[in-house]
């Protein structure tokens, strides 16, 4: 049974009132118009489907500021979508640029390391991978780079708490997957 998509008309009129049906309604009528330009702006799915979502909470938090004698809820939407694909792109330069400056302090190892202290690396290093990109971030930061929490917090104009919970999350995640993997530290 196909979905009826509704009229400009009745979305603005029920988005203006709050109704409470008035997101799903938005969503149903204009999300693919959001999705498809975060996608072509951004490349990747994930990214698309996070700035599509981020654009309705958005929208719905901020209704009271749409005035249709302004221009259209579509345009609106679309102005608020393109903030939001300049906020993914700030924060992926803001990555790079921390990426940058973490390959930049690299240090040479000594080729004379144990090899058992490789094959620990590398099991660090692939449970790292398995991370949620923040957590690994911070983590990287935190025992790569060695900053202190400020400094990562800092870099990744990211709240002190938030990084301290990435930290302490991060480490019962990997604590979790290396006991479980039986590997001793």
């Amino acid at each position: 049974m196909p979905v009826e998509v509704p009229s400009d008309e009745d979305v603005s009129a029920a988005f203006g009132k709050g109704d409470p049906d008035a997101l799903r309604l938005l969503y149903v009528r204009f999300g693919a118009l959001v999705y498809s330009l975060a996608r072509r702006s951004l490349g990747g799915q994930a990214d698309a489907e996070d700035v599509t979502q981020q654009v309705f909470v958005s929208a719905w938090r901020g209704r009271d500021t749409f005035d249709p004698e302004r221009g259209s809820l579509a345009g609106w939407l679309v102005t608020i979508t393109r903030n939001r694909i300049s906020d993914m792109l700030r924060s992926r330069q803001r990555d790079d640029r921390v990426l940058l400056h973490m390959a930049a302090n690299v240090t040479t190892e000594d080729p004379a390391v144990p090899s058992d202290q490789v094959v620990n690396r590398v099991v660090v290093a692939d449970e790292l991978a398995r991370l949620p990109e923040a957590q690994r971030l911070v983590m990287t930061l935190a025992f790569y780079s060695d900053l202190t929490h400020e400094q990562i917090a800092e870099v990744l104009q990211m709240p002190l708490g938030t990084v301290k919970s990435h930290i302490r999350r991060g480490l019962q995640r990997l604590r979790s997957r290396l006991e479980a993997d039986r590997v001793a530290y």
